[in-house]
């Protein structure tokens, strides 16, 4: 197996183990009120974005 596979699949199971937990945390978050709370959510929105291009650039579908 080369590193660019292992590499691959490592991403791709990362991707998932980080992405289902920031869903979780949002999940909790949504009906807490405040500034804190907003950026809080904002954040953990973005991360789960990041997660899904880490996804797509793992299977090749972005980044070709």
């Amino acid at each position: 197996m080369s590193a660019e596979i292992v590499e691959r699949v490592l991403a791709f199971i990362a991707a998932f183990v980080v992405g289902g937990t920031a869903i979780f945390q949002l999940k909790n978050e949504l009906p807490a009120r405040g500034l804190d709370a907003s950026v809080t959510k904002v954040l953990l929105g973005l991360m789960i974005v990041g997660c899904v291009f880490a996804v797509l650039a793992s299977v090749r579908v972005l980044g070709g």
